[in-house]
């Protein structure tokens, strides 16, 4: 596709958006009466709700659909999809390393989120503390699994000071050998979810800190002035009026984590019993043409992500209840 053939995608698509909007605006305009309100709110939402179920809805669909059909979807399996998925040992392996990045990722990142914000609360240098700490943030997971596979880079023949890796050259510094850190299972999993922390942990800082800022000072100066300060302060006072944050960064974490594929892809592919979930997905789909089974694993990724969405919808409609 020539740079042309792009712009000329770009205007076509703006003028398709500009013509949407005329015609929203009109109808809009146009509507008189009781039925005013209603008239301009279906008019202002019905773009939104067809782009869902463009998008959103019948892509859903046929994904379910093709989760009982064979690898090239042209006949009906029932659930042998699903039963590969739980019983074939590779996949098993899969589902293995998703729920340890599940369990390990959303509360480490959360921890240090938590702690640091309360470390740097109020202090002189807080600004550029949580700058810091939030800059892998601004960094896309491609970007931030070619820094860490630089710093876990290994050279077999190269000792001393050629290795290029930090991890490596300060193993050198002590005296020690070189290691391929990404061959150690079950290691190598955990040194991927260590990138995953380095880049959430920012999220999690920013909104705990907010959080905690929001407290009521005249809550604070009483338990003060009761005798109360240090750990008890942050465990019977901070920690329950951030709670509704903390279930918001921990449940949207974990969302992140379950969606993982970039680190997984850019720094080992997969290989060496790392895949996840949603990397096992763009393997048997695109890779291996497995559409059947790609499918029933994004429905696996679908059914473990919907009651983590709905425990956090709960919980927000509890504190607002409050």
């Amino acid at each position: 596709m020539t740079p042309l053939d792009k712009l000329l995608q770009l205007l076509v698509a703006v003028a398709v958006f500009a013509a949407v909007m005329g015609v929203v605006l009109l109808v809009a305009g146009r509507a008189r009466g009781r039925r005013t309100d209603l008239v301009s709110g279906l008019a202002f939402t019905a773009p939104a709700v067809l782009l869902l179920l463009v998008g959103l809805l019948y892509p859903a669909g046929r994904t379910a659909v093709q989760s009982v059909l064979d690898a090239r979807s042209a006949g009906f399996v029932g659930l042998d999809n699903y039963i590969r998925i739980f019983t074939q040992p590779d996949l098993v392996v899969v589902l293995r390393n998703t729920l340890l990045w599940v369990v390990i990722t959303p509360v480490l990142a959360t921890a240090i989120g938590l702690v640091y914000a309360v470390l740097v609360d109020r202090t002189r240098f807080e600004s550029l503390a949580k700058a810091l700490i939030f800059l892998p943030m601004a960094i896309s997971f491609v970007g931030a699994a070619i820094i860490w596979k630089f710093v876990y880079a290994y050279r077999p023949d190269q000792q001393d000071i050629q290795q290029i890796g930090l991890a490596n050259q300060a193993l050198v510094w002590l005296g020690l050998e070189p290691i391929d850190f990404m061959l150690q299972r079950p290691w190598n999993n955990l040194l991927l979810i260590v990138v995953m922390i380095w880049v959430q942990a920012g999220f999690a800082m920013t909104v705990l800190s907010a959080a905690i800022k929001a407290i009521p000072g005249d809550i604070i100066e009483a338990a003060r002035l009761d005798g109360v300060g240090g750990v008890r302060l942050f465990v019977h006072i901070t920690l329950p009026s951030i709670r509704p944050a903390v279930v918001v960064v921990v449940t949207a974490i974990s969302i992140a984590v379950l969606k993982v594929f970039d680190i997984v892809r850019t720094m080992t592919g997969g290989q060496f019993g790392t895949s996840v979930v949603a990397n096992e997905f763009y393997l048997q789909s695109f890779r291996l043409s497995e559409l059947g089974m790609g499918s029933a694993l994004a429905m696996v990724l679908f059914f473990l992500v919907v009651p983590i969405v709905i425990y956090n919808v709960r919980q927000m409609r509890r504190a607002d209840a409050r």
